[in-house]
């Protein structure tokens, strides 16, 4: 006999003279729950909805914000699609896929232009995450066919002269702390700027780096500062990059955290220098404390300050990762250890293409050839 444990799945809306159909991800999950109970009772299947339960949870407790993000937004495009193209959400056919790539690249976008193909790509993955989610059968041969289309209307697009996105962001260099370092102006707010760019490129920081860091995460040590960074996109872990003095004081990330932790204890409520506070906060235009800053404010924060330097193009949250490595390149420093520094698996494909900045021009096989 089979016990019902959980109400039935809500209809959603059909067109018209068509029935109505279940939610798939709730009808699937009700089929679950009483074939559990035929198995196993009805007591055996409660729990094994509990466990259920406590694993999304988990996975959602688990779940970078970053990437929580990137889905919602995904699926909010597709569902833009969807109203447009009067077609149902929890439907990923091949046809429906490869309609909301050609979109993507006409008009996806909300002021009717269309996407760059790096982000419908982005789109199209979280998309097809979101409708598996809801219990929608998305297969890999339809999903392949989507990506084909993509990458074949992008190459059209290079073909007819559209260049779409704004491609790698600039890197640091020596030069850029420079001009940073003597803009920073005699102010709270100034040493802030100039703790938080000049540490930064030494760890090889993304902007949600910094944001992360608690003031008990950067610890002082007779050669520099060990800074404790959270690592990792999906698998995360704790790496403690090393920053030692540099021999030039105007841009010496130790200097310049000594100097912006003394200025904030001086002229700051007493709990914003303690360990449990953020190592980097915000600060108004009269030079008080708002609180942590959150990724979004050191990539808005890096672009002000190296605009202000007189940066030609203004630096992003990135450039200070693409820098280290890069600069780490120029210098001669190992791949294994400009890896290890930056957070880097010792392989990992980004590293060696912003190394490849350097190496395009001094390891270059049309160099010294006439």
């Amino acid at each position: 006999m089979t016990t019902v444990l959980a109400p039935a799945a809500a209809d959603t809306p059909a067109p018209d003279g068509l029935p109505a159909s279940p939610d798939p991800a709730a009808a699937e999950r009700q089929a679950l729950i009483e074939r559990w109970a035929e198995r196993h009772g009805v007591d055996a299947a409660r729990r094994l909805v509990e466990a259920e339960d406590l694993a999304d949870a988990v996975a959602a407790e688990i779940t970078p914000d970053n990437t929580v993000d990137t889905y919602d937004k995904s699926w909010r495009v597709w569902t833009r699609f969807c109203t447009v193209a009067r077609l149902p959400e929890p439907e990923g056919s091949r046809g429906a896929l490869v309609a909301f790539v050609t979109w993507m690249l006409r008009e996806g976008r909300q002021n009717g232009r269309g996407y760059a193909p790096s982000s419908a790509s982005t789109h199209l993955a979280a998309a097809v995450v979101g409708l598996r989610r809801r219990g929608v059968k998305v297969s890999g041969d339809d999903q392949a066919e989507a990506r084909a289309a993509l990458e074949g209307l992008a190459v059209k697009l290079l073909q007819a002269g559209e260049r779409r996105g704004r491609g790698q962001a600039v890197g640091g260099t020596v030069d850029g702390l420079r001009a940073i370092a003597r803009a920073c102006p005699d102010t709270l707010t100034g040493a802030r700027d100039k703790a938080l760019v000049l540490t930064g490129f030494h760890y090889a920081s993304r902007s949600q780096d910094p944001a992360g860091l608690l003031a008990a995460d950067v610890a002082t040590h007779p050669r520099g500062l060990v800074v404790s960074v959270l690592t990792g996109k999906t698998k995360h872990s704790v790496r403690d990059a090393k920053i030692l003095y540099a021999s030039d004081p105007v841009i010496c990330p130790v200097r310049a955290w000594t100097a912006y932790r003394a200025r904030l204890a001086a002229e700051a409520e007493a709990r914003w220098s303690a360990p449990s506070a953020p190592a980097f906060v915000g600060i108004d235009r009269w030079g008080r404390v708002t609180g942590g800053m959150v990724p979004d404010s050191v990539t808005r924060a890096i672009s002000r300050i190296s605009a202000r330097a007189g940066a030609p193009i203004a630096w992003t949250g990135h450039s200070l990762r693409i820098g280290l490595a890069s600069t780490g390149r120029l210098k001669g420093k190992d791949t294994v250890a400009i890896a290890d520094q930056g957070g880097w698996a010792r392989h990992s494909r980004s590293l060696l293409g912003y190394m490849q900045r350097e190496d395009g021009w001094d390891d270059n096989a049309s160099a010294n050839l006439t």
